[in-house]
């Protein structure tokens, strides 16, 4: 088996653990930086993560926390696979002989050049999920023009084909998508590097033990959020934004107009479950793939 063929496997293997774990924090995560900023005098839709996770259940029960997650289920192990295929052959051609570590930089440097392949992905995906998982935020909200009702994933990317701009529509959000995918990942396989060589002390990092692996994968997560959260509230809004009448003319304005009407509070919104999502879902994502790829040798 060749490299490319193990870390494409190995990356699967690692998006299915970290979707299993996370999805549920998405969801929160998604209907709180999605609800509509309340009208004077009224109290928000959500009050809080854990009452979003109550309200969830109490309108959709369990199954509420795992909506949307046909799409990213098929591409998020794509996604992984493409992140570590990636990340796997620019440390090909970063290393002075095979086999030899990688310094901390060096990974930092692959990390970002995966984030800017699984941008492609990751941006029509996106959108898809952010569509299923806001639109019980946004339905009773009282807007106009927010009552759509998707059917499931392969319903919005037809309605987003067939009457917003084609595939263009797909890509909506790209920009923003970029901005959180290249810095985030730079910052996430950093951080992995340096806390497994901090642990190992010295020593070779492949003799690291799971518990090595799972706190510097959940370190790591933790330092992807961290460093780009901002950015992913924009392209959220942006995404779930009305096509015909759009609130935001693109990403500055995004930022701006969250900041005016919701100071930077706004800019962290959804960040609780974020942050308690990124540990165990990076965690178990690294300790899949690592597990894997040293089973295939």
């Amino acid at each position: 088996m060749g490299d490319i063929a193990k870390d494409l496997f190995s990356g699967t293997v690692g998006g299915a653990a970290q979707l299993i774990c996370g999805h549920p924090f998405d969801t929160i995560k998604v209907k709180l930086q999605s609800q509509p900023a309340p009208l004077p005098g009224q109290p928000p839709k959500y009050a809080g993560a854990m009452d979003a996770v109550k309200q969830t259940i109490a309108a959709e029960g369990p199954r509420g926390l795992y909506k949307g997650m046909g799409a990213p289920l098929a591409t998020v192990a794509a996604f992984n696979a493409l992140l570590f295929t990636v990340r796997g052959q620019m440390e090909a051609l970063l290393r002075s002989q095979p086999g030899a570590p990688l310094t901390v930089n060096q990974q930092i440097i692959c990390g970002a050049g995966a984030g800017v392949a699984v941008s492609f992905l990751a941006c029509p995906t996106e959108l898809i999920k952010c569509r299923l998982q806001a639109q019980s935020a946004l339905a009773g909200s009282g807007q106009v023009g927010v009552a759509v009702k998707y059917g499931g994933p392969v319903d919005v990317a037809k309605r987003v084909l067939r009457s917003e701009g084609g595939l263009r529509g797909l890509f909506k959000g790209l920009v923003p998508t970029m901005a959180r995918e290249v810095p985030g990942n730079a910052a996430m396989f950093g951080v992995y590097e340096l806390v497994k060589q901090y642990m190992a002390g010295g020593q070779d990092t492949s003799q690291l033990g799971r518990g090595a692996v799972l706190l510097a994968g959940g370190l790591s997560g933790a330092c992807f959020w961290f460093s780009v959260y901002p950015t992913d509230v924009v392209k959220s809004v942006i995404q779930v934004d009305d096509y015909k009448n759009p609130k935001f003319s693109g990403s500055i304005d995004a930022f701006k107009k969250i900041l005016k009407s919701e100071g930077v509070k706004g800019l962290y919104k959804g960040f609780t479950p974020a942050m308690a999502r990124s540990v165990p879902a990076n965690a178990a994502c690294f300790l899949a793939y690592e597990v894997t790829r040293s089973s295939l040798g």
